[in-house]
């Protein structure tokens, strides 16, 4: 199951591209085709974001009401435990 966590990395990620691609957009010494080629991406970068609001909204939705719960997993190091020092 995605986490709210890896969710908010991912629309991260996906905004940094989209913030990129636009500066390719707005170049002004670039030709049509590379222009178009940006659009192209652009255009499903921002699919994508619609996409992970969504997927984010859906998973939020269902565990604030209940649907989905997380497990909570602890952290089992024994370095630097005095207790299994020698």
């Amino acid at each position: 199951m995605e986490t709210v966590g890896s969710l908010i990395d991912k629309m991260s990620i996906n905004e940094l591209k989209i913030y990129h691609m636009t500066e390719q957009i707005e170049r002004d010494d670039i030709t049509a085709d590379f222009r178009n080629d940006c659009r192209s991406r652009l255009d499903i970068l921002l699919l994508q974001r619609n996409d992970l609001k969504e997927e984010l909204q859906a998973l939020m939705d269902d565990v604030a009401s209940g649907k989905k719960k997380y497990k909570l997993y602890r952290q089992m190091k024994m370095y630097n435990d005095k207790k299994y020092k020698d």
